[in-house]
């Protein structure tokens, strides 16, 4: 339904245009926003629905978010009030501040998972947060369509990669897989990518290296050691590997070392050489162990045309991390 029971006001609005068309700035209250806004799902009778059903694990996990406090920020709602909102300016003087009188509802064009969140956070909380919104004053149905599909195809999110590594100071695997990227000592310096974009040389993303890390440090003791402890266990792996195997490191089109199918292989058999080489008490790490290890590994082919060309996704990753786990560690029992 878009009809309003009975008229809203919201105040202290901020009137301006935005390439032309007139726009509203403000806040209202998380029940007001839920109140003076409705839907237009895809699946309208009219053909000019475009909105997807509403997906509550995206709400819930934005009511999580919310639950962190202060620092749960997060942008306005989008709204076009389809010419149902009438802005009236506190005074002459200033002619763009005032209230709106909301007649009818406006349609909600992006932020519906954020309004279900807030809904969701404040029903479990019992507490009322504002929420900031932009209303254009009036879009007609096919503007308001294509702005919809602008925001949601052609705006790119910042990807996965450049995410962990934003969190690198308050997440240890966001911080080790960045050093290793950073760091000039590592062998993942000249072969990574921060923002998560690949180029020519660099196809191990900032993501990739957070997968492998998570692997290579399953183990709760390893998990235990401070992070500059898995970091040096991680370059002390990963360089054993590329000094052994230096020109199969770097050809990543004739030989499947570096692929990720490949390092995540590794980084599952790793963490049994891990375990193994972390001692019960933190301070007895044996690295020679892990080097050692690591050259029963000589005769293993890495060309993309020999065995390794057939292993593919995480299966595959787990079949051939199997193999290598009986060349570098059962062996040697």
């Amino acid at each position: 339904m878009s009809v309003l029971p009975r008229y809203h006001v919201i105040e202290n609005v901020l009137q301006y245009k935005m390439r032309g068309k007139v726009a509203y700035l403000g806040n209202v209250s998380a029940l007001s926003a839920l109140q003076i806004t409705y839907v237009k799902p895809f699946d309208h009778p009219s053909g000019k629905g475009y909105q997807r059903p509403v997906d509550s694990k995206r709400c819930n996990d934005f009511a999580k978010y919310l639950s962190q406090g202060d620092n749960a920020l997060f942008t306005p709602i989008l709204l076009n009030a389809e010419s149902k909102w009438e802005f009236t300016p506190y005074d002459k003087g200033r002619s763009t501040y005032g209230r709106l009188l909301c007649k009818d509802k406006a349609s909600l064009m992006d932020g519906q998972h954020r309004l279900g969140g807030i809904k969701r956070y404040t029903q479990d909380t019992h507490s009322e947060i504002n929420v900031p919104f932009l209303a254009f004053h009036y879009l007609d149905e096919d503007e308001e369509i294509n702005l919809f599909d602008t925001i949601n195809t052609k705006a790119k999110g910042i990807g996965i990669s450049l995410s962990k590594y934003l969190h690198r100071n308050s997440d240890d695997i966001s911080w080790i897989s960045t050093e290793l990227i950073t760091r000039g000592d590592s062998p993942f310096h000249f072969l990574g990518t921060l923002t998560g974009k690949r180029s020519s040389g660099r196809h191990v993303t900032l993501q990739n290296l957070y997968k492998v890390i998570e692997l290579i440090t399953k183990y709760e003791k390893v998990q235990a050691l401070s992070k500059e402890e898995k970091l040096t266990l991680a370059l002390v792996f990963f360089n054993t590997i590329k000094e052994q195997f230096n020109k199969e490191w770097l050809d990543y089109k004739d030989y499947r070392l570096t692929h990720i199918v490949t390092l995540n292989a590794l980084a599952i058999a790793g963490s049994e050489v891990f375990y193994k080489a972390v001692g019960d008490q933190k301070q007895q790490i044996d690295y020679s162990f892990i080097m050692k290890c690591v050259k029963k590994l000589r005769s293993v082919d890495w060309s993309a045309a020999g065995p390794l060309r057939y292993i593919k996704g995480m299966s595959g990753s787990r079949t051939l991390a199997n193999d290598l786990i009986v060349q570098m560690v059962d062996k040697g029992k």
